[in-house]
């Protein structure tokens, strides 16, 4: 193994362990700018994270406190990676409540964007719901109908399976019978019955 195989060895499982996804701080104290791009950087590491690892993050983060904006834009942000309507809702609420801090200036733009997000997000989910709604509506009508059909078959199946009564065929038409269509024919030459 030469030296530079040596060091990429040693680089790939360095690169495999997952990066936490709070920073050691929840507000820093840098400039807004700063707090963006952190809360930004934030984001991009939610979106690889797995469901352990969202459902750990919210659990720390659920303690939301009104003097630390960023950290319920946070809680928002690994909300929103669940796809659960219940934590759309919520996170579309931690969104909103940071919009109306006059405190999370800095922070507006991007709970601006979030929260067209997270408001699409809920329109596809609803749309979502009707249409499964909709689906199981027509699966349940489909299902009746089959059964009607089923029921419709068994009724020719038994009058296909009846012996046929014993046909006389009468030599002279009783009188009124062309009239009623009893004992007439139907013009192939059979009679009708």
């Amino acid at each position: 193994m030469t030296a530079a195989h040596a060091v990429e060895a040693a680089a790939e499982p360095a690169a495999a362990l997952p990066e936490p996804l709070a920073a050691e701080s929840d507000e820093p104290t840098t400039a807004p700018k700063d707090l963006l791009r952190d809360t930004l950087a934030y984001a991009d590491r939610t979106l690889g994270a797995s469901t352990t690892d969202l459902a750990r993050e919210t659990a720390r983060l659920s303690d939301v406190d009104e003097s630390k904006p960023s950290r319920a834009l946070r809680l928002a942000l690994v909300l929103a990676q669940t796809r659960q309507p219940v934590d759309t809702a919520r996170a579309l609420g931690l969104v909103q409540r940071t919009l109306a801090n006059p405190a999370a200036q800095a922070l507006h733009p991007l709970a601006r964007l979030l929260e067209a997000r997270l408001t699409q997000q809920r329109r596809l989910e609803d749309q979502l719901d009707r249409q499964a709604q909709q689906l199981r509506e027509a699966q349940r009508r489909n299902d009746q109908l089959s059964e009607r059909l089923e029921a419709v078959r068994a009724i020719e199946r038994s009058l296909t399976t009846r012996p046929a009564p014993a046909a006389t065929a009468p030599t002279t038409s009783p009188p009124g019978a062309a009239a009623s269509g009893v004992g007439s024919s139907n013009g192939n030459g059979t009679a009708k019955p």
